[in-house]
């Protein structure tokens, strides 16, 4: 099918490229000058049409949560932080789980505590380990990058956290979408911005991360546009979020979710829920609860 100048007519052959419109990508132009004329003409098509682009990107199911899996046992990641820790050696997240077998092997072994993922030693101090993420933030680390973004907001150093939450989010970080919206949420560092805000919003939820997503579902809910609320509280909970489950529970007693909605719903909440559970997870929990387990089976 031949392509043609939405303005002039001119036909795309082997001299002449035409340039596809980057709101809507429905149209070309053979020139700027044929763009800028065709706008008036254009203009409410092509608002409409990048809308519908936007919305199908943002309500696109993603694969599993920002959290990822865990590199050592490749099941996915907790939704619940302080079941993870990132190695400040190599910068991988490793599962409790993971880290607790890890331990068994070296308290059975007699071993120098070593990272579980990269076998380097141990951080022996907060120095230290500060000192091993550096390293990995000049590696253009995305995630040694936002540790440090985390630990500069946290001391107050708002402008040295933005800087390195920008970068992780050059270089691909989803999750650090959400840290920036904290930035402009409260103020730090920059002036508050709700535009940027909700966009910052929606590129982590794109990503996977269900508290943004959550949180959009709450905006759209508060804008009077509960069916676009529905919609991210739906793929929150596939992930399994539960305050979006709670959420979801609430507009099915209110009768705005079908009962056959709200039951796949939690049918696709406890699978990802389950699908993070293991037995070494199990017993790393069991040892934090309850004292130092020295094997699995002990559990």
């Amino acid at each position: 099918m031949m392509m043609c100048c939405a303005s002039c007519g001119t036909a795309e052959v082997d001299d002449i490229k035409l340039k596809t419109c980057t709101a809507c990508k429905s149209v070309r132009y053979c020139s700027i000058k044929c763009q800028k004329e065709h706008r008036p003409q254009h203009k409410r098509a092509c608002k409409k049409r990048a809308a519908e682009l936007h919305d199908e990107i943002l309500f696109k199911q993603p694969e599993s949560s920002n959290e990822g899996d865990c590199p050592i046992c490749c099941l996915p990641m907790s939704l619940d932080p302080t079941k993870s820790t990132m190695m400040s050696c190599c910068s991988k997240i490793i599962c409790n789980g993971c880290i607790y077998s890890n331990d068994i092997r070296i308290y059975q072994e007699s071993l120098e505590p070593t990272c579980p993922f990269c076998r380097h030693p141990q951080p022996e101090s907060e120095e230290e380990d500060e000192k091993n993420i550096m390293k990995r933030v000049e590696l253009n680390d995305p995630d040694a990058m936002v540790q440090m973004s985390l630990r500069r907001y946290r001391s107050g150093d708002y402008d040295d956290a933005l800087r390195y939450a920008n970068k992780a989010a050059e270089l691909g970080d989803a999750g650090v979408h959400f840290q920036l919206v904290i930035f402009y949420h409260e103020g730090k560092g920059v002036e508050k911005d709700v535009k940027k805000k909700v966009y910052h919003l929606e590129q982590a939820a794109i990503g996977g991360h269900t508290k943004a997503r959550y949180n959009l579902g709450c905006e759209e809910d508060q804008n009077g546009r509960i069916n676009r609320a529905v919609k991210h509280w739906i793929i929150a909970a596939a992930l399994g979020n539960d305050a979006s489950l709670d959420a979801l529970k609430d507009c099915f007693r209110g009768g705005v979710v079908s009962k056959e909605d709200f039951a796949a719903a939690l049918r696709s909440h406890q699978a990802a829920v389950e699908a993070t559970k293991s037995l070494q997870r199990e017993a790393a929990e069991e040892a934090a609860k309850y004292g130092k387990v020295t094997k699995l089976s002990d559990v």
